[in-house]
């Protein structure tokens, strides 16, 4: 075998540096991707973003703090291993007392769990017995892709129906309408953002009511379970977020040689209906997990920048705990509901073995009264005026079993002790 001449050599070497140049080349032309579950390649695998090293304080110094915050009593249990949320909070619905948090006050895409804030702010305003028509222009402006219950254009519906779109599909086109009969898109967010403020919800800028993913729309873990606390004291949010599933009007119904709409005795016309059912799978359980045992409610959500997200509101006893994650890095099917049900089982155990490390604040000023942000400084919306949230009263738990809604009973409580009514 001959030895290659040294032009070979120069040549297979130019050769090389060739391939090498294009090869590099085609790879820095090929975006990186995420990696989306355990076992992906670490050279695609984009660096996953950190929390602020300061966040507001409101409701507590250590919630003000990156990472997990938890004071441990002696023989009280450790927290779930394996947790991915990026943010999340367990707290007491009753006395608001925060049992554990991790990056509480993380600014993050919110999805359709900011149904809650619209919810809460837009529902006692409408009669739930009063019918619109919903026109094309109340459908204006639906983002792409957007969940959607099926409302039609030119039917009329119910506010009862529209809410039950809007909680148990997450319906954005119900979204709309509720928010056209409410004066508007533009108008409803300064109304959301402006109760935000009075909740003391300070993380939270809204954009859109729907939730749906919008430049600059955020909120956070300790914002999403306010807006829960406070909903969950309105007995029509209560019933909305706890419903399994429901009928939803559909298309009249036509003769099919006339084509001209059905109408029974009494002259009305025949309309069609469909179930809906509620997309909570802790509520309503999938083919691969069950109905958590005492789940109430309330709201998820899922976007392509949010992540999935989730609050939930559940009861063992006399407990009623809530507990809020959002954007789990676990990709695998139902980690959002997996890792809420595993703190909620934390929670009743810990409760009575942990010392608080925040609380959830009253609305008004005189819940920012010992708040303060990162620097020492009160927040300038600590001057927002109380304008009568709604948010005091009595708060009663509903609980589920086998996916149909039912009263458990001597859990009502009054929080006007720590909520002062206002007008």
């Amino acid at each position: 075998m001959t030895s290659p001449t040294p032009r070979r050599v120069a040549s297979a070497r130019a050769a090389a540096a060739a391939l090498t140049l294009s090869a590099s080349v085609l790879l820095a032309a090929v975006p990186a991707h995420a990696d989306e579950g355990p076992g992906g390649s670490r050279n695609t695998r984009t660096p996953e973003p950190k929390p602020p090293a300061e966040m507001s304080t409101v409701g507590g110094e250590r919630l003000g703090r990156p990472g997990t915050q938890v004071a441990l009593k002696p023989g009280a249990p450790a927290l779930p291993k394996g947790l991915t949320g990026r943010s999340w909070l367990v707290a007491d619905a009753e006395s608001g007392e925060v049992l554990a948090a991790h990056n509480a006050h993380w600014r993050l895409a919110p999805a359709s769990t900011l149904k809650m804030l619209f919810a809460d702010t837009v529902l006692p305003r409408l009669p739930k017995d009063k019918n619109h028509k919903v026109a094309l222009s109340d459908l204006e402006g639906i983002g792409e892709g957007s969940s959607m219950v099926g409302i039609k254009e030119n039917h009329t519906y119910s506010v009862h129906d529209l809410w039950l779109g809007v909680f148990l599909k997450s319906g954005n086109d119900a979204v709309h309408v509720l928010s056209a009969m409410n004066g508007g898109k533009q108008k409803t967010v300064r109304d959301m953002q402006a109760h935000a403020k009075e909740l003391n919800a300070l993380d939270t800028h809204v954009v859109s009511p729907d939730g749906y993913d919008e430049k600059g729309q955020l909120s956070s873990a300790y914002d999403l379970t306010l807006f829960a606390r406070s909903g969950l004291q309105k007995a029509d949010f209560r019933e909305y977020c706890g419903t399994a599933t429901a009928k939803f009007p559909g298309e009249f119904k036509k003769d099919e040689k006339t084509k001209k709409v059905k109408k029974d005795k009494s002259g009305k016309p025949i309309r069609d209906s469909f179930e809906i059912q509620n997309t909570n799978r802790l509520l309503t359980g999938d083919y691969d997990m069950k109905p958590y045992k005492g789940i109430a409610g309330v709201k998820n959500g899922s976007t392509t920048h949010a992540g999935t997200t989730f609050t939930g509101v559940a009861q063992r006893g006399d407990r009623v705990l809530l507990v809020t994650v959002m954007n789990p890095g676990k990709k695998e099917h139902n980690e959002v509901y997996r890792e809420t049900a595993r703190l909620f089982d934390w929670g009743f155990k810990a409760s009575g073995k942990v010392e608080p490390v925040g609380t959830l604040v009253a609305p008004g000023p005189e819940g920012l009264a010992t708040a303060k942000h990162p620097g020492g400084s009160k927040p300038a919306e600590a001057s927002v005026a109380a304008t009568g949230s709604g948010s005091s009263g009595k708060w009663t738990a509903a609980g589920i079993a086998g996916g149909s809604l039912v009263a458990l009973g001597a859990v009502a409580y009054g929080v006007r002790r720590r909520w002062p009514r206002r007008g």
